[in-house]
Parts: structure tokens; C-alpha cells; sequence
């Protein structure tokens, strides 16, 4: 039982709680997961399972695709619908051209602030353990890009708006929300999350956590070139993982042995040889 699942997260469960109910539901405890979902947020959550947990590193996560649904006229310490209420914002006049041209403003590289409630640590401790404490702390910016950003629905009679953006990984939409709602000078909070891509994987490929699921392979998962291995000498070296020569100039191959059985990821180093980097 090893390779990739993809996952449409249910709301209320956090990450870790889909990964205890998949070790229960498939009776192992080889399970990780691939990019975080907040417990609000639901859709696409990339799991590993077996030898699959050895690849969660390597698969290309470096976009995210989401839909968020906005609500004005109200901030959160969390940033989102169910954190303490901080601030209200009554008679909000906003035309839909103006959302428009805030929006496609943040179609850009920027230093966007990371949560106070999120999971990134400093000095050892996460941030939301200072927050819940009361303890202030300087939160930490990192460099975030949203590629595409557009407006799927505006609700003016219930304060709300919709949107699709594709974004750089580690990008949180919470802040992106937030500081919209700083450019339009309206208290904005998140609502409704939804991940429908990470990656090349999407939603519409994903199961429920109590359906029969379909593994995605290690080596279909992986976008690097598959090398069968049919030189019984070249073959040991393999499964021992040794250092090996091969005629490729790519940076990482999957190498099978005949019977379409993944043996291990190589990676060329700087003298052409390909070093083991992942033996399984």
C-alpha cells in the first residue's frame, strides 16, 4: 500500500485529523501529508502513503489554487469567521469596479505578514502559542506571489464577495484577505476557504475520507524521467543504493526495475554520477 492520495478535506477536521483517520481507516502508520489545511478551510489535501511519505518532498507544490468567500464588515483575531471579533464596519458602499481593480493590484510579488495564529515558529515556539498567551511577538514577513486573482461573485446585500487566486507556496490567504480589506479601507475576514489545486493535483481527482480510494503510483506521482533497470549488475548497485554512471543529463531520474517496480530516485551531482537520494 504505498504511493499518493489525494484528499477533499472536510470542514472542522485539521490535517492531522485526516491523516489519524486515514492510519485507522487503511491500518497503517506511514501516513503524511503535503501542504496544511486550516480546520475552517476544506478541498485538496496531498497524502503519502508507504513509500509514498518518502516523495512528499519531491512533488512540484509550488502553486496553490484556492477560492475564498470574503466577508466585510468584520475583523477577527484570526483572520477568519471564527476568531474573537475585533472591529465591525457598518453602511459599506463599494462598487464592484473598485473590488475589481484592489483585487488584480494584488497580481504581484510582495512581503506579505505571516499570521499570528499559524504554525510558524520562532525562537522554538509557534506563533499561536504566543498568541493565545497573550506574549507579543514580531511576526515574521516572507516574500509571497499571487500569479491570478479574479472576482467570481460580489454579494453587496450581504457584504460578501468571492474569489479565485493562484498563488505562490506558503502563501496565506488569511493576510491576503486582510490586507485587501486594508486597500478597500473595509474590515474584511475569511469565511470560506477551498483548495481545489496544489500543484499538477486537483480537486476534482480527490476522494472523501470514507470512500475506496485510488492510489496515484510514486512514479506517475513524480514528474521525472523513468529509467528501467535491466543490467542485473547495475541492478544490485541500485537496490544498495551506490553510486552509479549514466548516460542523462536530467537532474533527477525514477529508476524501475522490469517488472515496472520503483527502486529508488537518483540525482546527478556536480561530477555526472547519480547518487542514490531516495532508496526504496
Amino acid at each position: 500500500m504505498d504511493g499518493i492520495l489525494l484528499i477533499n478535506k472536510e470542514k472542522g477536521l485539521t490535517s492531522r485529523d485526516v491523516v489519524n483517520k486515514l492510519m485507522k481507516n487503511l491500518n497503517t502508520k506511514k501516513i503524511g501529508h503535503a501542504g496544511t489545511l486550516d480546520p475552517l478551510a476544506t478541498g485538496l489535501l496531498v497524502i503519502g502513503v508507504g513509500k509514498g511519505t518518502k516523495i512528499l518532498d519531491l512533488l512540484t507544490l509550488d502553486t496553490k489554487e484556492y477560492i475564498a468567500v470574503v466577508k466585510m464588515g468584520i475583523q477577527t483575531d484570526t483572520m477568519d469567521i471564527t476568531g474573537k471579533v475585533l472591529k465591525t464596519t457598518n453602511n459599506i458602499k463599494l462598487s464592484k469596479e473598485k473590488l475589481n481593480s484592489v483585487l488584480k493590484s494584488y497580481q504581484k510579488s510582495y512581503e506579505q505578514t505571516v499570521p499570528k495564529y499559524s504554525a510558524v515558529k520562532i525562537n522554538g515556539k509557534k506563533l499561536y502559542q504566543y498568541a493565545r498567551n497573550n506574549e507579543k511577538i514580531e511576526l515574521p514577513k516572507r516574500l509571497v506571489k499571487i500569479f491570478n486573482i479574479e472576482l467570481l461573485d460580489y454579494d453587496c446585500k450581504n457584504n460578501e464577495f468571492t474569489f479565485k487566486t493562484l498563488v505562490s507556496k506558503g502563501t496565506y490567504i488569511r493576510s491576503l484577505i486582510d490586507d485587501i480589506g486594508n486597500s478597500l479601507n473595509i474590515n474584511c475576514t475569511m469565511k470560506e476557504l477551498v483548495r481545489v489545486k496544489s500543484g499538477k493535483f486537483n480537486l476534482q481527482d480527490s476522494f472523501n475520507i470514507n470512500e475506496n480510494f485510488k492510489f496515484i503510483k510514486i512514479e506517475d506521482a513524480l514528474d521525472f524521467p523513468k529509467i528501467i533497470i535491466e543490467n542485473d549488475i547495475l541492478l544490485k548497485k541500485v537496490k544498495n543504493g551506490n553510486q552509479i554512471k549514466l548516460d542523462k543529463f536530467d537532474e533527477y531520474l525514477t529508476l524501475l526495475d522490469i517488472n515496472n517496480q520503483v527502486l529508488a530516485i537518483y540525482k546527478k551531482d556536480e561530477n555526472n554520477l547519480y547518487k542514490a537520494f531516495k532508496v526504496f
